[in-house]
């Protein structure tokens, strides 16, 4: 059976601090001081509209520099080899990013959000609304990741951004 085509096109592009992978914070939770705005190209803005009721929005966007797709890899967090599939590193198959960050405001089209845990650059794919009615699941589960510790999770969730950002 042959498998069918998907071509998404970009919305619009996220700009941000971050022009280097290796000192980007891995997840937007490492990211919260991280400001950053997407330019939401002009024929999808009037899709914008009622989003600044929402405090936080789901930014999809494509990883347009990962490395090429590996099945195996070694987690950010730890130097344990572990299936793609079970982890967010970003040389996937489909190389999607995901993030949920903090909607600051709406001037036009382009969206102030903070939480920017992506490369300068990136396509955006879509936006969704967070909300608590749907998104806010109690993990009871969370795989390997019980196995990081809280301190080691932070310093390597921030990577060198914390030390770059010091005076």
């Amino acid at each position: 059976m042959a498998r069918p085509q998907i071509q998404f096109t970009p919305i619009g592009v996220v700009r941000t601090e971050h022009i280097c992978a290796e000192k980007t914070p891995i997840q937007p939770v490492f990211a919260r001081q991280c400001a950053g705005r997407i330019e939401v190209f002009p024929e999808f803005v009037d899709g914008l509209r009622d989003l600044d009721g929402f405090s936080h929005i789901h930014l999809i966007y494509h990883l347009d520099r990962a490395d090429s797709p590996k099945l195996i890899v070694r987690p950010f967090l730890q130097d344990v080899e572990r299936g793609i599939f079970a982890t967010r590193y970003p040389a996937r198959p489909n190389p999607i990013g995901l993030s949920v960050v903090e909607l600051l405001r709406i001037d036009g089209g382009v969206i102030h959000f903070r939480g920017a845990d992506m490369l300068d650059g990136s396509p955006l794919l879509d936006i969704k609304p967070f909300t608590s009615k749907f998104d806010c699941i109690e993990a009871t589960r969370n795989g390997w990741y019980d196995e990081v510790d809280t301190e080691t999770t932070r310093r390597k969730g921030l990577r060198e951004y914390e030390q770059a950002a010091k005076p």
